[in-house]
């Protein structure tokens, strides 16, 4: 049996416990709090952006409106003076044909040939028709066509200009394009890596490589030579004819050895993948799967990395529709892009994955110094 002092102990020491919980209790019921109002921040500096961009392609569509309305008003205005003048002069041809047909029914009932005034009327109407037709040549009513030559090329150049910036989201991210090349002390032995490293195919033939820490030694993965810490990043990989491919970006953390689902791109947390595999698109991280709503196969696709934001977007690059966004929040390494061209399939994927390097034209792209991962 306890002592009395025993009992007061622990009734002091639960007290203790019980308060110490309370405070965290209250603390993480805080940090749920501003989780929440977190969220509610976003969605709503979400719409706003959305709303204001909406009302710029409204205004821009007013714009081009306004000036369609204004040019085909002018067009249709000549229009009207052309046919307007078409019109009386074909009204002039109408009151002659009927000054010669009521000549002809007057001849006809008072045929005379001794009569001389029909030689003379006969000559006025020739007269007058030849006057007639000489004011009323066709030729002589028509459209400003150097006019509208200009308007069509005025509107041509609009529409390459208009083209040149659209579509913007295409012209933004590309702007983000970093260059990167392959590791090959990273590759798996049965992935051949191109000399400048743009490209990984594979081989059925396991070749003789030094066992280096960073090597992948079960997963047909190679990652980059460059890491990236902060700014913004994208690249496009060529995947055309390809039956089976994975792609993502990395911590250098990945496990490279052994056979644990740790090695698989987008299988642990230190990962984010996008895989295609028998007609499907599934994107990784965590070892959870989502499944893509795609069955065409892309021959292109874009990987854009947002530090700023903690995101890793996938996109198809000919149109940079979106295909799946994971939100990190916030990185806690560097990161690297990841590749895995796939066995070859009885032949099925023999072809290589290559990266699409292309220049940068902005200065956000913040380039930590190639370092080797381990």
């Amino acid at each position: 049996m306890r002592s009395p002092m025993g009992i007061i102990f622990c009734l002091e020491t639960s007290e203790k416990h019980r308060e110490c919980l309370k405070k965290q209790r209250e603390a993480v019921k805080y940090r749920l709090k501003k989780l929440a109002a977190r969220q509610s921040e976003i969605a709503k500096k979400s719409s706003l952006i959305r709303e204001s961009i909406i009302q710029k392609y409204q205004e821009i569509q007013a714009v081009l409106d306004e000036d369609l309305r204004i040019t085909l008003s002018h067009l249709e205005m000549e229009e009207r003076a052309a046919v307007s003048a078409l019109d009386g002069l074909m009204e002039k041809n109408c009151s002659l044909i009927q000054e010669i047909e009521q000549d002809l029914a007057r001849l006809t009932v008072t045929l005379d040939p001794t009569n001389t005034e029909n030689d003379t009327m006969n000559e006025e109407v020739e007269q007058q028709v030849v006057d007639l037709l000489n004011r009323t040549d066709p030729i002589s009513v028509s459209l400003d066509e150097v006019k509208a030559d200009q308007i069509l090329r005025l509107t041509n150049n609009m529409l390459l200009l208009i083209c040149s910036q659209t579509p913007i989201i295409k012209n933004l991210i590309k702007s983000y394009s970093s260059e990167v090349c392959l590791d090959p002390e990273t590759a798996h032995p049965k992935l051949i890596i191109s000399a400048n490293g743009d490209s990984a195919t594979y081989t059925d033939t396991w070749q003789q490589l030094p066992d280096l820490p960073g090597r992948f030694d079960t997963t047909l993965n190679v990652i980059s030579l460059q890491s990236y810490s902060f700014g913004r990043h994208y690249w496009e990989i060529d995947v055309t004819e390809k039956t089976y491919w994975e792609l993502g970006v990395t911590y250098p953390t990945i496990s490279r050895k052994g056979t644990t689902e740790d090695c698989w791109l987008g299988r642990g947390e230190e990962s984010w993948c996008v895989e295609f595999f028998d007609g499907e698109y599934t994107a990784w991280h965590g070892g959870v799967p989502h499944q893509l709503p795609f069955t065409k196969q892309f021959c292109q696709i874009g990987v854009l990395c947002n530090f700023p934001a903690g995101l890793v977007t996938f996109l198809e690059a000919d149109n940079m529709t979106p295909l799946y966004c994971f939100c990190a929040g916030t990185f806690s390494d560097c990161l690297h892009l990841a590749l895995c061209p796939g066995h070859d399939h009885n032949g099925t994927n023999s072809k290589p994955i290559v990266i699409c390097n292309t220049t940068s034209t902005t200065s956000d792209l913040e380039l930590v110094a190639p370092q080797k991962s381990i």
